[in-house]
């Protein structure tokens, strides 16, 4: 009976698919393009060195974001699949209990991040001209880390919770205010770096209390229960999200080198040009990510219910990346000077460099979409080991391989290619496990 109720039951047509997760789809969407609005706000209102910055100190918010993703896709995968068996007190014990997990881990990571600041900033790479810049904006993203870490756990489980329309429209809401407060902070009140910060993690606080009323409300398939104190279920959300956390810790590293060899190669200015291109990069992936976490539950879900229904939805799920990986491959093709020059003016040289790296960088997309959908399906199947090699080779293998040998060939032109290069190769590595499993 409660699996009838339940919307992740449905049989799944094209329609239906992406109408559910059209909610997921577009709330990703906009968290990604109000985090280009407040760059977009740094670069144009503060400094291109600003810009630079907010990337140096970007692998520490890797990192939290990484380990508050493993809990959710982790242990979003054991409670789907306990809902798809019937099991819901279980479900909803274990929801409680990750989401205590994951803001404990949030006052630690605040803890320690603040009492190791400077030595953090130092070890990142940062210049002397950056270091300021660094200090201002890190402290406070630390210093909101538990609010952090709610709202990634919340974003993921509320769409497990059979409502992607209302996690949407929360992220709508804290997206849009931290655009508000982007222009007011830093345009209308001056306060630079540190004033684009407040904004981001207010954009934190707010669906995180919304999070915390909803689940407490039981309007949804899912809410809080007194925990079963179950250190397994931790385990086993932690070893399946793990290809989560490897995306995440990997791009964090590979930030890291794309920061070191672009200061190397070309200082501060190369530094954001590199900067542009992430964070268009994390734009435009946000279709496949939200497509991916939309689908997700729904592929948990039929797994554990073990029906008929998981193949068709797979399938459906197939044809749709690839042919959005054509038109964001086309988009970049025909907008790239429109895109980088939201950052930057084009009589500056870093206007130059971001159109040249990402005429090269736009290959990319072509084979981004299938693998961090390829991903993102055998998480939900609980197969974290082959998820978690898929997310190690795209996001640091193969592209620490091209840092460490392209730039020696080509130059600046061999950073832009080592991402194009790897996302290609694993797409190679994506069709294998494909066809194998």
């Amino acid at each position: 009976m409660n699996n009838q109720k339940n919307p992740l039951a449905q049989d799944f047509s094209l329609l239906s698919l992406l109408k559910f997760a059209f909610p997921t789809i577009t709330m990703m969407m906009f968290m990604g393009l109000y985090t280009i609005v407040d760059t977009i706000f740094v670069s144009q209102f503060v400094s291109t060195y600003a810009l630079s910055a907010i990337n140096i100190v970007c692998p520490i918010i890797n990192i939290i974001v990484g380990l508050a993703t493993m809990l959710a896709t982790g242990g979003n995968a054991i409670i789907a699949r306990k809902m798809g068996q019937g099991d819901i007190k279980r479900a909803n014990q274990d929801f409680t209990l990750i989401v205590i997990v994951g803001f404990i881990i949030g006052v630690l990571i605040m803890l320690l991040g603040i009492s190791f600041l400077d030595k953090i900033i130092w070890c990142l790479g940062a210049s002397q001209i950056l270091f300021q810049y660094c200090q201002d904006y890190l402290f406070i993203i630390l210093l909101f880390t538990p609010a952090s870490i709610l709202q990634v756990l919340f974003q993921n489980l509320i769409v497990t919770a059979g409502q992607p329309t209302f996690g949407m429209i929360i992220s709508l809401m804290a997206g849009t205010i931290n655009v508000v407060l982007d222009y007011i902070f830093i345009v209308l009140f001056d306060m630079g770096i540190r004033g684009s910060a407040l904004g981001t993690v207010i954009g934190y606080i707010i669906p995180s209390v919304i999070g915390i009323l909803f689940f407490a409300s039981k309007k949804g398939s899912l809410y809080f229960e007194k925990p079963n104190i179950d250190f397994l279920v931790i385990i086993k959300s932690c070893i399946n999200g793990f290809s989560e956390m490897v995306s995440q810790i990997s791009t964090a590293l590979t930030t890291f080198f794309f920061n070191l060899t672009m200061m190397k190669l070309l200082g501060e200015k190369g530094v954001g040009s590199i900067t542009i291109i992430i964070y268009t990069q994390f734009l435009l992936t946000t279709l496949y990510i939200g497509f991916s976490m939309g689908v997700a539950p729904i592929i948990s879900f039929h797994y554990g219910a073990k029906d008929n229904c998981l193949k068709k939805v797979y399938k459906i799920c197939l044809y749709s990346i690839i042919l959005s990986s054509i038109f964001v491959f086309m988009f970049i093709m025909l907008f790239n000077h429109i895109l980088v020059g939201f950052f930057v003016d084009k009589n500056k040289e870093v206007y130059t460099l971001t159109t040249i790296g990402l005429t090269i960088f736009k290959y990319s997309f072509l084979f981004s979409g299938i693998n961090i959908f390829t991903s993102a399906t055998f998480t939900a199947l609980s197969n974290g080991k082959v998820s978690a090699i898929i997310s190690f080779l795209r996001t640091f293998g193969f592209i620490m391989m091209g840092l460490l040998m392209l730039p020696e060939l080509f130059g600046v032109n061999g950073v832009w290619l080592a991402v194009p290069i790897a996302e290609f190769l694993t797409f190679i590595i994506s069709l294998f496990f494909y066809y194998k499993i």
